[in-house]
C-alpha cells in the first residue's frame, strides 16, 4: 500500500465515526457523542494532514470526502433509518465513478 494511504483511510474512518456521532449527539445535547464528534474530527484533520505528506490536497481531500460521503450515507440507512430516493443514490454513484476515475487513471493518486 502506498504511503500515505494508511493515514487517509485513518483519516475516512475517524470523520465517518465524527459524523455519525453528530448525529447521535442529537444536536449536541447529548454529551459523550458531542465529545466523540470533536475528538474523532481532530484526528481525522490529524490523520488528513499526514496524508498531504504523500498525496496531492484536491486528490486527499477528494478520496476523503468522497468515501466519507458514501460510509454516511450507508450509515445513515443503515443505522439511523434515513432512506434515499433515486436521484440521491445516482449522485452518490457517480461520485463513486469519479472516485475510480482519480484511482486508476490520474497520475497524482500516487499508485
Amino acid at each position: 500500500m502506498p504511503k500515505g494511504y494508511i493515514a487517509l483511510i485513518l483519516a475516512i474512518l475517524t470523520e465517518t465515526i465524527g459524523t455519525s456521532a453528530m448525529q447521535a449527539s442529537q444536536q449536541f445535547t447529548r454529551l459523550v457523542p458531542s465529545v466523540l464528534v470533536v475528538v474523532a474530527y481532530a484526528l481525522s484533520f490529524y490523520f488528513l494532514a499526514v496524508v498531504l505528506k504523500y498525496i496531492p490536497v484536491g486528490v486527499a481531500y477528494a478520496i476523503w470526502s468522497g468515501v466519507g460521503i458514501v460510509f454516511i450515507a450507508l450509515i445513515g440507512q443503515f443505522f439511523f433509518d434515513q432512506r434515499l430516493d433515486l436521484p440521491a443514490v445516482l449522485g452518490i454513484a457517480m461520485i463513486l465513478a469519479g472516485l475510480l476515475v482519480i484511482h486508476l487513471f490520474s497520475g497524482n493518486a500516487s499508485h
